[in-house]
């Protein structure tokens, strides 16, 4: 059985799995990849990104959206009805948090030997690097347009014709080169749901030592993206990428 709902929860689910996957390998104590760094964390998020796409294709969903930044762009460019948009991203949501939740898991051990409860917050979610609210904000929602006008770019007519699944190797490309190159303010989320179904695992799971979910935080990284999703749509209808 697939369905769009299903594509979106299982897509999701593994995008989560394999990025917060790849942070948790970097900061948590004793793991083999304690430590390894940036490049590493970025690389992961882009190839969770692609085989993310492949399992939400491959499950039901109609585009392997993922985000709901994408899914409202793509509500505004008329590819989806409104109730079809609000299911969309209620999928990724609840596949963010059981895909955090399995991270939880896989490192079961690490959480009680990792001390600092920053690091254990940090494999959840994203947080700034210098904390200011407008910084923050703007930098959320530019990355955020950023990667939709290159989703945009990608799969749009003047590009041309790609060969299958040529389009979501790219996507992976183009989170890879946002996480290397717009990724120090904020981490990069340009996500909601990959950073609130993972918060919310955070703040229920029984994380030892693991300290508040920063809730504080928490509104931009969720208002940001789908600012700057709506205005990579904007812009991309101007230049006549979208419709």
């Amino acid at each position: 059985m697939t369905s769009p709902f299903l594509g979106e929860f299982m897509g999701t689910l593994v995008l989560i799995l394999l990025g917060d996957g790849v942070v948790a390998n970097v900061v948590l104590k004793k793991s083999k990849g304690e430590n390894s760094g940036w490049i590493v964390i970025a690389t992961g998020w882009a190839f969770a990104v692609v085989l993310g796409a492949f399992v939400a294709v491959a499950t039901g969903s109609v585009q392997a959206d993922l985000n709901p930044a994408v899914t409202l762009a793509k509500m505004l460019n008329n590819v989806y009805t409104a109730p079809l948009a609000a299911s969309l991203m209620v999928a990724q949501v609840l596949g963010a948090f059981v895909g955090a939740c399995l991270v939880y898991f896989m490192y079961l051990p690490h959480w009680k030997v990792t001390e600092d409860p920053g690091a254990k917050l940090a494999v959840f979610s994203t947080g700034p690097a210098i904390r200011d609210t407008t910084g923050n904000l703007i930098s959320e929602i530019l990355g955020t347009a950023m990667l939709m006008f290159a989703f945009f770019a990608i799969f749009s007519k003047p590009v041309g014709a790609l060969a299958p699944g040529l389009g979501t190797f790219l996507a992976g490309v183009v989170v890879w080169s946002m996480g290397l190159s717009l990724g120090g303010p904020t981490g990069y989320a340009i996500n909601p749901a990959r950073d609130l179904g993972p918060r919310i695992a955070h703040a229920v799971l029984p994380i030892p030592g693991k300290g508040d979910s920063d809730w504080g935080y928490s509104w931009i990284p969720v208002v940001g993206p789908m600012i700057g999703g709506t205005i990579a749509y904007a812009i991309a209808k101007i230049v006549g990428l979208a419709a």
